[in-house]
């Protein structure tokens, strides 16, 4: 994009969010474990994605874009959480996120989201990656990692899964 007036930028920021605002909820869901961590780690990505309008620069797709931004905050969201709560439990905020839903959970999509939860930030960004139905390039380029370690990565964790689905 060449220079963007703040109406302009206003304009694309509301458009994204709202065409794609489920998608940053679920990268959300997978790296914040409590309502509030998650508001938080939500406001990080979205103050990033204000900021990124105006370096978009039309190469990648809006979704692969945003994908970037969001992974990239939600890494270093964690890491930084990480260093201020070593000692919260992770069981237990897990139990107060149950406890603080008001709609009835599917407990699959519970499992999977714990699953998810439990991966290493770039399989966890995989598996998201992957679930929305982007291809190894795209997930590549979005990780920075050859397609060929994303093959790699994808077949070791859904062995990994199929293990667990077996075992449970």
């Amino acid at each position: 994009m060449d220079e963007v007036t703040e109406k302009e930028q206003q304009h694309i920021f509301e458009s994204w969010l709202s065409q794609h605002k489920g998608l940053l909820f679920k990268i959300v869901r997978s790296y914040a474990f409590t309502a509030m961590d998650q508001d938080d780690l939500f406001q990080e990505i979205i103050i990033q994605v204000w900021r990124s309008v105006p370096s978009f620069r039309q190469e990648s797709a809006v979704t692969t874009w945003l994908y970037r931004i969001a992974l990239n905050t939600s890494i270093k969201w964690t890491t930084k959480e990480r260093k201020h709560s070593r000692t919260e439990n992770r069981e237990h905020l897990q139990y107060l996120l149950l406890q603080e839903s008001k709609t009835p959970a599917d407990e699959r999509l519970d499992w999977l989201y714990e699953q998810i939860n439990q991966l290493d930030e770039i399989d966890r960004s995989l598996t998201l990656l992957l679930l929305d139905g982007f291809s190894y390039k795209e997930m590549a380029g979005i990780l920075g990692i050859t397609e060929s370690n994303v093959g790699v990565k994808i077949t070791r964790i859904k062995k990994v899964l199929i293990t667990k689905i077996q075992k449970g």
